[in-house]
């Protein structure tokens, strides 16, 4: 498992990255569609900064070993997600940035040894506190593709989509409703294996467009299968 720490470097020119896109919405701006059914651009943002706030509850579990859930609870999420996608431009770029600096601090305060606590994520299921920097990485990169504000799959560093590909891949290991199908990448010379490779199709393109159509976030129309056919319909990620 990697350092959390080596990450922080990551999640901060993400962070900023994200910011500077942000920064450009006006009102008009964040009640446009993001690329997620139902919600807005003010949505996803408002969402990133509650997740950032979540994800320091977690940390705050690990590092005092008492029990601090992500969220209060699946309708407070929700009704604080709706609540800050209504929000001014300059007061939800506020928040963002705040919530940001707050998951920075989280991350210092951080002893060595708290770093191999396991906390209870959202889902209820165990998590390592070590790999809640990646999830905060893998959130913002992500939903900022989300935004639908030219920043796209292509734009992630390839250790990001690299790391994407593999973990969305190992996921669909336990899922009856994943089609069987080898992914390669990276000139070839990388395959990963769902399900049976006997058979199945093989599935050939960029780490991060196969990261991006695994995750919902692009419809592979530049992949290659053999033999010929249609793309297999992954099942919906998270």
């Amino acid at each position: 498992m990697t350092d959390p720490l080596l990450l922080t470097g990551e999640v901060d020119a993400a962070t900023d990255r994200l910011f500077r896109t942000a920064a450009r919405f006006d009102g008009t701006d964040l009640s446009a569609a993001s690329l997620l059914p139902g919600w807005t651009r003010g949505h996803v943002l408002a969402h990133l900064a509650r997740n950032a706030d979540g994800l320091v509850n977690l940390l705050t579990a690990a590092r005092t070993g008492e029990h601090v859930p992500m969220y209060a609870s699946a309708t407070a999420r929700e009704t604080e997600i709706t609540a800050g996608a209504a929000r001014p431009p300059e007061a939800l770029l506020d928040d963002l940035r705040l919530c940001a600096d707050r998951f920075t601090e989280a991350v210092a305060a951080m002893p060595a040894e708290a770093w191999a606590a396991t906390v209870q994520g959202r889902s209820g299921r165990p998590l390592p506190a070590a790999t809640l920097v990646w999830a905060r990485l893998r959130e913002i990169e992500v939903h900022h593709v989300d935004l639908a504000a030219d920043y796209r799959p292509a734009d992630w560093s390839e250790p990001f989509a690299h790391r994407l590909l593999h973990e969305v891949t190992a996921g669909l290991a336990d899922r009856t409703d994943a089609p069987a199908m080898v992914l390669r990448f990276d000139g070839v010379r990388h395959q990963l294996v769902v399900g049976a490779a006997e058979h199945a199709p093989t599935i050939t393109g960029p780490a991060c467009e196969l990261a991006a159509w695994l995750t919902g976030r692009f419809d592979g129309r530049t992949l290659t299968v053999v033999p010929d056919g249609p793309l297999p319909l992954p099942p919906e990620w998270m």
